[in-house]
């Protein structure tokens, strides 16, 4: 009789060898996808899954400032505010965050400007006064429903213009102004680099201060 019954060939015998080589080619490959991953991932912001930066809180600077001073005024001070404007002039910074300096038109002892555009210092302005009522804005006093920000020790009121923000100091002997241009994001953030130097150069008054410094 014909065996009809299906025989099963046998299987080669694996070589130890090649399977030897197909495991290492696994153990290689898994570790260098997940270090591509990693490098692919680190290059994103954080938090931007399609790789989108998010805007930071200063603008970009040029590598070359303008050669050309920046335009500042310089009133006449007294005696008492020239030793003060002094002091806080002799200890600024010499670069605000990634603002470098910039020369200014008039008065180097009572004024500062940093980056373009420019973010100005100027110590010795003119004092702010408060409005007498709610009705009366336009003389160029503080409104009275203004909200002055204590930073740092520091009252500031914010006047907000078409170009940026500026900042002058309601508590202190001889006022202070910082203005930042809108270009630069949380202007308020930037005049608290100040803060504290004029803590240490410029003292508090309390006579005259709004309540809204308190």
């Amino acid at each position: 009789m014909v065996d009809t019954e299906s025989r099963t060939e046998p299987q080669p015998a694996k070589d130890p060898v090649t399977r030897s080589a197909a495991l290492w080619a696994t153990v290689v490959a898994v570790p260098v996808a997940i270090l591509a991953g990693l490098v692919i991932f680190s290059q994103l912001t954080p938090g931007d899954a399609d790789g989108t930066a998010k805007p930071t809180a200063s603008a970009t600077q040029p590598a070359i400032l303008p050669g050309e001073p920046v335009q500042l005024a310089a009133p006449k001070l007294d005696d008492r505010a020239q030793q003060v404007c002094l002091a806080v002039t002799s200890q600024l910074p010499q670069q605000v965050r990634d603002l470098r300096p910039r020369k200014v038109s008039a008065g180097p002892e009572q004024n500062a400007a940093y980056g373009e555009p420019p973010l100005t210092v100027s110590c010795g302005v003119a004092r702010p006064t408060m409005c007498p009522s709610l009705e009366e804005t336009g003389s160029g006093c503080v409104p009275l429903d203004t909200e002055l920000m204590t930073m740092n020790r520091v009252c500031w009121w914010a006047a907000k213009q078409a170009t940026g923000t500026t900042f002058t100091t309601m508590d202190r002997e001889v006022p202070v102004q910082v203005t930042v241009p809108s270009q630069y994001d949380q202007p308020a953030q930037w005049a608290n680099e100040f803060s504290d130097l004029v803590v240490k150069t410029d003292k508090s008054i309390t006579e005259g201060v709004p309540s809204g410094c308190a």
